[in-house]
């Protein structure tokens, strides 16, 4: 019997032939969706998503050294030679020579890790008049090699692991040599410098007046070789008070 909607009618018939075209809409639909291209941007569904971390933090609390511009590597180096100073080195945190007010006035109230500042930021000053921070130098016709220009001769007699040209070239253990050599000399002589002894005994650039006042001067320029005093903030003048005069 036909329906009446609105004054359209409906047989049966008409019903399944909507339902019919529902049907094959849907269908082209679907078929047209399957075969289209996935976009560039747009990952299948089952791909793996990838998980990237995010870089390193730097130590905020790595010491300022003169080779910071070399970047990461720089990095490395300071955080090598503060390693060998906690060990092998330790000889040198541990006693207070007898100049250090010439090169960092702090130094003798400092901390084991304000010391190890100290002796960090002495390395790169001398490496800028030794190889100009260039771990890869080699000197004086091919008998130096390294950051600190060593003499592979004289790293295998103080025990050193780099004990050859090659091995010396690595920055991290050039600086574990220079500091394993300085743990020797400093203590003995009890001073950095003075009448050329302690490291000045063994590398060249502190026997330039030049050279060591330039050393002397970034060092003291350092918070670390700063006496507290001047490095804490001072405390701003209070203005005085303005008294009105007006009746």
């Amino acid at each position: 019997m036909p329906m009446r909607f609105r004054g359209i009618a409906l047989d049966r018939k008409s019903g399944q032939t909507a339902r019919m075209l529902r049907s094959a809409v849907l269908l082209i639909v679907a078929v047209f969706v399957a075969c289209a291209p996935a976009r560039a941007d747009q990952p299948p569904a089952n791909a793996p998503i990838a998980v990237v971390s995010p870089p390193a933090a730097r130590d905020g609390n790595l010491p300022r050294t003169r080779w910071d511009h070399k970047g990461a590597q720089g990095h490395l180096w300071t955080r090598a030679a503060l390693s060998a100073l906690k060990q092998h080195g330790r000889a040198l945190t541990d006693m207070v020579p007898g100049d250090i007010q010439d090169w960092c006035p702090a130094y003798s109230h400092a901390n084991a890790r304000g010391r190890r500042a100290f002796w960090v930021g002495l390395l790169s000053a001398l490496s800028k008049h030794e190889s100009t921070y260039r771990a890869n130098a080699v000197g004086g016709g091919g008998q130096w090699y390294g950051l600190m220009q060593i003499l592979p001769s004289t790293a295998r007699g103080y025990g050193c692991r780099a004990g050859t040209g090659t091995a010396l070239k690595n920055g991290s253990d050039n600086l574990s040599c220079a500091i394993r050599i300085m743990a020797h000399t400093v203590p003995r002589d009890g001073v950095v410098s003075r009448g050329m002894r302690g490291v000045a005994a063994d590398w060249g650039p502190f026997h330039s007046s030049a050279k060591r006042s330039d050393m002397k001067a970034w060092l003291r320029q350092q918070t670390y070789c700063k006496p507290l005093r001047t490095v804490r903030p001072q405390a701003r003048p209070m203005r005085p008070t303005q008294i009105s005069t007006a009746e």
